[in-house]
């Protein structure tokens, strides 16, 4: 799917990037373009930068308890 069609980027290379350590759309913006044109796709950035967030946590931490307020 495309995420960015001002530059053409697509969710995999935003997820290649992310996975690769951007952490922010002005990060990706810089790898690969995605974000760097109109901003409409910010948003979406954004939410596949917390897909990432929440699925390290989730493997480093078995669910983030702490996070969760449980111990």
């Amino acid at each position: 799917m495309f995420v960015c069609l001002c530059v053409g980027v697509t969710s995999h290379v935003v997820n290649d990037v992310v996975a690769a350590g951007a952490s922010t759309s002005k990060e990706i913006a810089e790898a690969c373009g995605a974000g760097s044109e109109c901003g409409r796709c910010r948003r979406t950035l954004r939410a596949i930068i917390e897909a990432h967030s929440v699925d390290a946590c989730s493997a480093q931490h078995n669910g983030c308890p702490s996070r969760l307020g449980a111990n």
